[in-house]
């Protein structure tokens, strides 16, 4: 017994540990790319220029918990909107895949369908569930195309005031 639970503790330990947010304060200047989107157009990080901007990877159809975070930050547009931050969401999904969630969890904002080179550049995958798949993670960039913060939260949940909260704080920076 004393083996076993020996054992159980540290797993218990390993994940209580891993599931961990982390947070990183950067001033790198942030990978460009240009996406597909769900709405069937094309966006480019620098269609935002003069924007703060938060783009949102997470691991898409199939986590119910990576929707209901986009529908609740959309809940909160205004106050994004009024601190000048745009949150983009990007998935390694086919449109079919994440809208068919997007529309059950009532989400409006386009997502951003990547094949993992964004993800890959950004340094998001194998940071959540899946070792193929980007994590739970938000990355802060600036007006100008600097990034200013990443933040990963394998919990699968960051409060939407919170996240604006980390945005602002970085940006201030």
């Amino acid at each position: 017994w004393a083996v076993g639970i020996v054992v159980v503790a540290g797993i218990v330990a390993t994940g209580l540990l891993t599931s961990r947010p982390t947070q990183t304060i950067t001033s790198n200047a942030a990978p460009a790319f240009t996406l597909p989107d769900t709405a069937g157009g094309t966006v480019s990080l620098a269609d935002y220029r003069g924007k703060n901007v938060i783009l949102y990877f997470s691991e898409g159809a199939g986590c119910q918990a990576c929707l209901v975070q986009m529908a609740d930050i959309e809940k909160k547009k205004a106050e994004y909107n009024a601190a000048n931050v745009v949150v983009l969401p990007i998935v390694m999904n086919t449109k079919e895949q994440i809208t068919a969630d997007m529309a059950a969890n009532g989400v409006a904002t386009p997502f951003l369908l990547d094949d993992g080179t964004v993800s890959t550049a950004y340094k998001t995958i194998g940071k959540g569930m899946h070792a193929g798949l980007p994590g739970h993670s938000f990355v802060v960039i600036d007006a100008n195309g600097v990034q200013r913060w990443f933040g990963e939260y394998p919990g699968m949940w960051l409060n939407p005031d919170d996240l604006l909260t980390q945005a602002k704080s970085a940006l201030a920076s």
